[in-house]
């Protein structure tokens, strides 16, 4: 991957109010942009994966993940919410914004899992991405930090 993300993957001021909501746009999105034929499978994954237990994480951030055999190759998208949402976060805080995963089938999704994961956890990324005001900066901050 020489790039993990492109502008055209990140969404900003997005008006989802729910976690259903994000989970239905990126299932969405994930159609419109050929990630996948079939949008109620990748919405199961990410319903599925969420069953198992919240992926808000801390920070105002949330990693939703889907793994399945409906999603053609790896993929990050993004949502920067218009207004916080609650996720059931770690911290118990709301949600800013959404780094979600896409994997196929297979291992991938581990490491694509915790490079994402290590790249939020340092305080100075997570700030850049919340400051960032336009996709290209947020895809930018995400490729830096993950050694694109």
């Amino acid at each position: 991957m020489s790039d993990y993300i492109k502008a055209s993957q990140v969404f900003l001021d997005n008006p989802a109010t729910t976690v259903d909501e994000t989970l239905e746009f990126l299932a969405k999105q994930a159609v419109a942009q050929g990630l996948s034929d079939d949008e109620a499978a990748v919405l199961d994954a990410f319903k599925a994966r969420e069953a198992m237990g919240t992926t808000g994480m801390q920070g105002g951030f949330a990693i939703p993940h889907c793994k399945s055999a409906a999603v053609n190759d790896a993929a990050i998208y993004v949502v920067k919410f218009a207004n916080p949402i609650d996720w059931k976060s770690l911290d118990g805080k709301p949600i800013k914004m959404a780094v979600a995963l896409f994997a196929p089938d297979g291992d991938v999704h581990l490491t694509l899992l915790s490079t994402v994961a290590g790249m939020l956890t340092d305080e100075s990324n997570r700030a850049k991405l919340l400051e960032a005001a336009d996709a290209d900066a947020i895809a930018d901050a995400i490729n830096a930090a993950m050694g694109a």
